[in-house]
């Protein structure tokens, strides 16, 4: 130690003093002592807690029963809590209407609008330059937008009324009281056959006895009667019997209970609330003392639950009504019952948000030249082409859809999803609508996948809407309802039957039955094709055999241009 000071000693003097680094080293160091002597008394508390057994004053709710440790015998309980309140939650219905309002799009859809636009960024000369006659760079020209109008779809909505049904209670009581009542007891000997004195409303016979002995003998056991008198018989009354004796004049209290239910008149009167149902709600004690008297009841008061059905006037029209483009075609009732009071509303309405045709272009005003010379291609539109192209594929249609079992064209499926009448889920609501994202979700919200996959038939235009019946209602209100469509193979099918139907004078049957049947082959030949509207897949049909022959033929022509330049150039 004494060889060590010195070295220390020198050590410190030649090492550089400053103050600031020396007062942050101390509260550094000030730091991690408190850390370690803050970790040491937190360990040893936690090994405390580990090695002792648990109290009831150490352990919260220890000596309790939770609320919640029902859902451990029944865990789906808390699902069913939860959706039988998603209804009335706020919340929950915020955010069903945002979702239902915000635009979605697929990313197919996205993909395929700007498909086109990639292929020219790809190989802009391509589709932008050409030579024209002056032999400088030429122009581009739009040519003009496809044929097809907007495609329509049928949108419903509901009038009429909503029920209520809640539960409205009123109470009874029950009165009791304690009155005293004399009694005058009379005999009536046989001498009397029918006691005619006694036959009155005040009497009551209330037994018998033996009259007196007539004869008898002494017995070592006793008097024994060997021939008894007349029975006489006794009879109680409430008054005094003129001209009897009363033998015997006794008092008694008697108790009367009633139940007291005038609160609750009004309730049983009203012929929308039914099924009375009461429950004890005072029971204790059973014995009361009444004017002196004690008194013994099971329950001396009671709830009386009555379930009351409210009707409200109730329509979701006001969107469609105010929807310019939208056109009321028909009101009808939804139900059976008389007087109707749910209605549905159909409406034909254009598609919202179409995207446009995305502009199309050939360049250099159709001039081209090769080799020097130059010739101008003269495009005339062909007002036939679309009908032809339509004609055909119909045919081809019907050769690919004839059922040889049934001799039939064009058979549709039966499909059909459901929807709460004036409800916030609604799992059909047409191609006017976008899908929502996530199936899952809407399974889960009780959409079925079915539902969905008929929403995705519906908005490629490959469903006919047939109607609506409702599948659950309640006192003539329909709480639920069901949409029936016919789904077909093509859109061309579906507009072939139902443009069809119209010409043949064949409508649609109801919704509940209606099985989408084809055409028999006497019913298709009966059809005019030349009547019918297929501008709807005239888009379809121009644009697949227009637009790659005319990009084929300018892309050639260009590369011929340059081609030509190139040689000239050598």
């Amino acid at each position: 130690m004494r060889a060590l000071i010195p070295a220390i000693v020198l050590g410190l003097m030649l090492t550089p003093v400053f103050p600031g680094a020396a007062v942050a080293q101390t509260a550094t160091d000030a730091a991690k002592t408190d850390g370690k002597a803050f970790g040491k008394d937190l360990g040893s508390a936690a090994q405390a807690d580990a090695t002792t057994q648990p109290t009831a004053d150490r352990v919260p709710g220890y000596g309790g029963t939770p609320s919640q440790s029902g859902y451990f015998d029944d865990p789906k309980a808390m699902e069913r809590q939860a959706a039988s309140q998603a209804s009335s939650s706020t919340g929950y219905q915020t955010m069903r209407n945002s979702m239902d309002r915000r635009a979605r799009f697929d990313k197919v859809d996205l993909d395929a609008t700007i498909a086109r636009s990639k292929t020219i960024a790809e190989d802009p000369l391509s589709y932008t330059s050409g030579m024209g006659v002056s032999g400088t760079q030429g122009r581009c020209v739009p040519l003009p937008p496809s044929s097809g109008t907007a495609a329509r779809y049928k949108a419903t909505c509901n009038t009429g009324y909503t029920v209520e049904s809640r539960t409205q209670s009123c109470a009874v009581a029950l009165q009791a009281s304690v009155a005293t009542v004399t009694d005058y007891l009379y005999y009536c000997s046989k001498l009397d056959l029918e006691c005619s004195a006694f036959q009155i409303p005040s009497c009551t016979n209330t037994g018998s006895h033996p009259g007196k002995c007539l004869q008898g003998v002494d017995t070592p056991g006793g008097f024994k009667c060997t021939e008894p008198g007349d029975p006489v018989a006794e009879f109680t009354c409430s008054a005094p019997v003129a001209g009897e004796t009363a033998v015997r004049v006794s008092t008694r209290q008697i108790i009367t209970a009633n139940r007291d239910e005038s609160q609750c008149a009004t309730l049983a009167a009203d012929a929308s609330c039914n099924n009375p149902q009461e429950s004890c709600t005072d029971s204790d004690p059973t014995t009361r003392t009444i004017e002196g008297v004690a008194v013994t009841q099971p329950c001396w008061a009671w709830r009386r639950d009555y379930q009351c059905n409210r009707f409200s006037p109730a329509q979701d029209c006001n969107t469609l009504a105010s929807t310019p483009g939208c056109t009321l075609e028909q009101e009808y009732c939804i139900t059976d019952e008389t007087p109707c009071r749910t209605f549905e509303r159909v409406y034909d309405c254009p598609v919202p948000d179409q995207p446009q045709d995305p502009n199309q272009f050939i360049c250099d005003g159709d001039v081209y030249c090769i080799d020097g010379s130059c010739e101008t291609i003269d495009r005339q539109p062909n007002d036939e082409f679309k009908d032809a192209v339509v004609a055909l594929n119909a045919m081809d249609q019907a050769r690919r859809e004839f059922d040889p079992d049934t001799l039939t064209l064009f058979k549709g499926t039966r499909e059909t999803c459901s929807s709460k009448v004036f409800g916030i889920l609604n799992c059909c609501k047409g191609k006017g609508f976008p899908l929502i994202p996530g199936i899952q979700l809407l399974v889960a919200l009780g959409c079925s996948r079915e539902e969905m996959l008929l929403h995705q038939k519906d908005v490629q235009g490959l469903c006919a809407y047939v109607g609506t019946y409702c599948s659950s209602s309640f006192l003539g209100v329909c709480l639920t309802k069901r949409k029936v469509y016919c789904c077909f193979e093509s859109k061309l099918s579906r507009i072939l039957q139902a443009q069809g139907r119209q010409q043949l004078n064949k409508p649609w049957g109801k919704p509940k039955t209606e099985q989408c049947l084809g055409f028999t082959i006497d019913e298709f030949a009966r059809l005019d094709l030349s009547k019918m509207d297929f501008s709807e897949v005239y888009a379809e049909f121009t644009d697949a055999a227009r637009l790659p022959d005319e990009l084929q033929a300018a892309t050639q022509i260009q590369q011929k241009i340059e081609d030509y330049y190139a040689r000239a150039r050598q």
